[in-house]
Parts: structure tokens; C-alpha cells; sequence
């Protein structure tokens, strides 16, 4: 069990819980990002669902239907709900996919999978059980039909086409999956969704157990939350919720009493580097022979590292002078903040920055003045980075919004 969740103590913890039936049926699975909060609840949700008998229950090699079905993510007993930043590990996923077929690589097998369960942590986002009846839901279709017909022309289970006509599929299925991230991805879960899972969660499976994954589900406006807390209430026996978080602090009280926490950790740089060479094949990603999976997955944003970095700053030294920047000027450089990860790695740099401004150089008769400061400009960066990524709010309105609250 858990054979591709590495260096994480929560893995052992689920297969003592499990294997002893003390598994409750709505948990949560905080840590940093990239600590394989998803890929354990895709994993435990292909566990509780598997027919092998005994033992073999579980096993990553098993080949009952459920566990092929789910290893392929091709079932339709899991959905995924809540933003996600999943275009970088999709077109790493495709590099790797591409390098295995060009050198007839021994684990080719395992890089079809690898690419087949980056797309469909994508497309599992969009499954009808969640979208029924919303205005994006039609728009979405044409996507999710093109790549699923892209994905037949790679079955994990029959050859690889020829290196250049896998080529051309990867590279569709990507410009798909673009397409479908950027323009449709609510960035935080609506009450609908919540409540359609809920009602689909009740519906009982002849197969196998129901599993609703709600990632990042510390961005919940209000009326998502009370709308889960219903559920967690008395969720359903044939179902399992999963939560995740990066900030446990962020989740209310009233739902962390319903839920049973498995806390993940932040691996070593060793670590990460040696996941990055295990999964995808690489021994240093584009960053260093002890690359972090974040910083080999940004290798593939359409900005660099240094880039957002840099823009970050210049944002910080205008706040700090008063000089504003042109803010359409430095949206459009980020390439329109999209994919959302960028977004997110701004801010962490804004928040980075000003931390360490903010600390420097501060004599004893200023310090209590300087501290109450800093709390409320960096206050003042957290609300607005919940403004775009849960009220929907525009990026250069916030920001607009910002230097009026801090100048």
C-alpha cells in the first residue's frame, strides 16, 4: 500500500488505520505543497476500492478491474474538487512520457501512467456530478472530449505510437489542458459543487467505495463551508471525504473537529531531488542536483523562477517608495498570472520580501511601532491574495486596491 508516497510517516499511519478499520470516513491531509497530499488521497481511494483478497489487498501491481480502472484514473468513483495548479506537472509528465519513447526506456509503462493521471488530475475537476447545470459546464465539454479522445492514442496497456506522433498527441493534450485550466478553474469550490457531492456521495456504489477529494479546501467562502459541515455531520458509509490543506490554521474549528488530521512533512532536499529523479526520470530537473519538487515543476511555467522573482521585488520597492508600477505592464510579463501557481509564487515572494524589510534594522525604542506595521501590511498582502483567489476579484484591481491601503 502507499508504494508511491514516499518519505511521508501520514502513509504509515493510513495502512495501520485501515488495516485495523479505525479509518473514519472524512479526513484531512495537511502539509507544505507538493508533500503528496493528492497523490495519497488518489492512492487511498484505489486501496479502499480494491478486490484483491488478504495480503495482496492494495498493492500497487494488483490487476483487479478497480485498481486498473483507478491507476489509469479512470474511474468513476473519484472526483476532485477545488483549485489546483496542475498544467507544470502535466507538461513534465509529457517530457518524461516523450524522453521514455524516444530512448524505448524500460519504464515507459509507468510514464504513460504518469501522464494519463496528471491529465485526469485535471479532468476529474470537471466530472458532471460537480457541474450539472453551471454555465461552464458547456464550455468545458469540448475540452474534456478532445483530450479523452487524445488519451485513447495512449493506452498504458498497448505499444506507444511512433515518437513523432506521440509527440504531436502530448503536445495537443497539453494545449487542451491549458486551455481548460486557464479559462475555466474557479479558484476556490463553489456551494453548488459541495452540494452536489454531497447528494452523489449518498448514492450508493455496488462497486466500490466513493471518494470526493476537496483540495486546498482552506479557500471555502462561508456558505461552502456550512454547506460541508452538513455533510461531515453523518457522512456516508460507502463514501470517504478527503481534505487538503497547506494551512491547517486556516481551516475552521467546526470542521476540524469532523475530521481525523494526517499530517505530511516537508521532505529534505535530498529527498525531493531523489522524487524527482524517481518520477520523472530526471536527476536534476532544471534546477540543481538537489532540485525541490516545486522548483522542477515551475521549470515549466511559461515564466522563470528568477522573472516572478524579480517582478516581485520591484513590486515591493514600489510599495515601499510610493512609485507605482504600470500594473497592466507587469500582469502582461507573467504571462497573465496564468497558470495560477505564478500567482501564487508571487505573492510568496512579495510576503518574503517584505518580511525580511520589515524585520531589518530596527532599533529597541521603534520596535513595537515597526511590529504592528509590518503585521498589518502583511495582513494587508494576505487579503489581498484571498481577494483574487476566492472572491474573484481582478489582479491589477487588488493590486490597485493595495497601494491605496498601504500608501
Amino acid at each position: 500500500m502507499f508504494d508511491n508516497v514516499l518519505y511521508q510517516p501520514a502513509s504509515e499511519m493510513l495502512i495501520k488505520d485501515i488495516s485495523g478499520g479505525t479509518l473514519p470516513n472524512a479526513v484531512l491531509f495537511s502539509g507544505p505543497d507538493s508533500s503528496g497530499k493528492l497523490t495519497c488521497a488518489l492512492e487511498l481511494a484505489r486501496v479502499l476500492s480494491c478486490r484483491a483478497p488478504g495480503k495482496e489487498k492494495g498493492h500497487w501491481l494488483c490487476t483487479c478491474p478497480s485498481c486498473l480502472r483507478h491507476k489509469a484514473l479512470n474511474t468513476p468513483d473519484v472526483i476532485i474538487a477545488g483549485p489546483g495548479d496542475c498544467t507544470p506537472e502535466i507538461k513534465a509528465s509529457g517530457e518524461t512520457l516523450l524522453n521514455a519513447s524516444v530512448t524505448n526506456a524500460s519504464w515507459a509503462k509507468a510514464a504513460v501512467y504518469l501522464f494519463i493521471r496528471s491529465v485526469r488530475k485535471l479532468t476529474l475537476r470537471f466530472s458532471p456530478v460537480l457541474w450539472e447545470g453551471d454555465d461552464k459546464a458547456s464550455k468545458a465539454a469540448p475540452f474534456l472530449s478532445t483530450i479523452e479522445e487524445l488519451l485513447e492514442e495512449i493506452n498504458p496497456l498497448e505499444d506507444l505510437p511512433e515518437p513523432d506522433k506521440l509527440k504531436k498527441t502530448v503536445e495537443a493534450v497539453i494545449k487542451q489542458c491549458s486551455g481548460l485550466e486557464s479559462s475555466l478553474m474557479y479558484d476556490t469550490v463553489p456551494v453548488n459543487q459541495i452540494r452536489r457531492a454531497a447528494t452523489w456521495a449518498r448514492m450508493t456504489s455496488p462497486e466500490s467505495k466513493k471518494c470526493i477529494i476537496l483540495e486546498n479546501s482552506d479557500k471555502m467562502q462561508d456558505s461552502v463551508r456550512n454547506a460541508l459541515l452538513k455533510i461531515l455531520e453523518e457522512p456516508p458509509e460507502d463514501a470517504i471525504f478527503v481534505l487538503t490543506t497547506a494551512r491547517r490554521g486556516a481551516i475552521i474549528p467546526t470542521i476540524l473537529s469532523r475530521v481525523r488530521t494526517y499530517t505530511f512533512v516537508e521532505r529534505t532536499a535530498v529527498q525531493q531531488a531523489e522524487i524527482v529523479s524517481r518520477v520523472f526520470h530526471s536527476e536534476n530537473g532544471k534546477g540543481g542536483s538537489e532540485a525541490s519538487v516545486n522548483g522542477f515543476l515551475s521549470s515549466f511555467l511559461p515564466v522563470s523562477y528568477d522573472e516572478i522573482k524579480k517582478e516581485a521585488v520591484a513590486f515591493c520597492n514600489s510599495l515601499l517608495t510610493g512609485k507605482r508600477l504600470n500594473l497592466d505592464e507587469m500582469v502582461k510579463s507573467l504571462n497573465g498570472f496564468e497558470p495560477r501557481v505564478i500567482l501564487k509564487l508571487f505573492f510568496e515572494f512579495v510576503l518574503d520580501y517584505l518580511g525580511h524589510f520589515l524585520r531589518e534594522d530596527v532599533d529597541s525604542e521603534k520596535l513595537a511601532s515597526r511590529t504592528e506595521k509590518s503585521a498589518e501590511i502583511l495582513e494587508a498582502i494576505r487579503t489581498t491574495y484571498d481577494n483574487i483567489t476566492i472572491y474573484n476579484q481582478s489582479v491589477v484591481s487588488a493590486l490597485e486596491a493595495l497601494y491605496e491601503r498601504i500608501l
